[in-house]
């Protein structure tokens, strides 16, 4: 297990490999998103959250996922065109990842191990549950999908 995210990668939504040693030094929320889920819209209010605070240090890192009802069968470039779209998200995105069972990512083992005490903790229950990381890589906190992206304000804050 690493000792902090930067020492993962995944392919971004353009299939390129991606090191999340690109954001060393930012704080991160991290949410696993989808754009068929009554939760999509949150795609406006993390959109709000990265033009208020992208200056001042915070990515949005968006990694959708088709686990939960199934709500993204999509291709990579349908997702992009989607979020583009209907969302104007300019945050990063990557390509489809699983972040529960046998094939979670290890991006997500180490989140729900650092945060829940195990590689298995139930921490993401659905889309948009958002993992919030210090500027050293360290995972700070965690948030339920129902958690509104304005009402991670205050922590983000603190983290900035």
């Amino acid at each position: 297990m690493a000792g902090s995210i930067y020492e993962y990668s995944h392919e971004n939504i353009l299939g390129e490999s991606q090191s999340l040693s690109d954001f060393e030094g930012k704080v991160l929320l991290i949410v696993n998103t989808a754009s068929q889920c009554g939760l999509t819209p949150h795609y406006k209010g993390l959109q709000r959250l990265f033009d208020t605070y992208g200056e001042k240090g915070l990515v949005v890192l968006g990694f959708p996922c088709n686990q939960f009802g199934s709500q993204e069968p999509g291709t990579e470039e349908e997702i992009k065109q989607f979020c583009e779209s209907k969302f104007q998200v300019t945050f990063p995105m990557f390509s489809k990842i699983e972040v529960n069972g046998d094939n979670a990512h290890p991006l997500y083992q180490y989140l729900k191990k650092e945060l829940g005490g195990s590689e298995d903790a139930n921490l993401v229950t659905w889309n948009f549950t958002k993992f919030l990381v210090d500027r050293n890589g360290q995972p700070s906190k965690h948030f339920e999908p129902t958690t509104s992206p304005k009402d991670l304000v205050e922590d983000i804050e603190a983290l900035l």
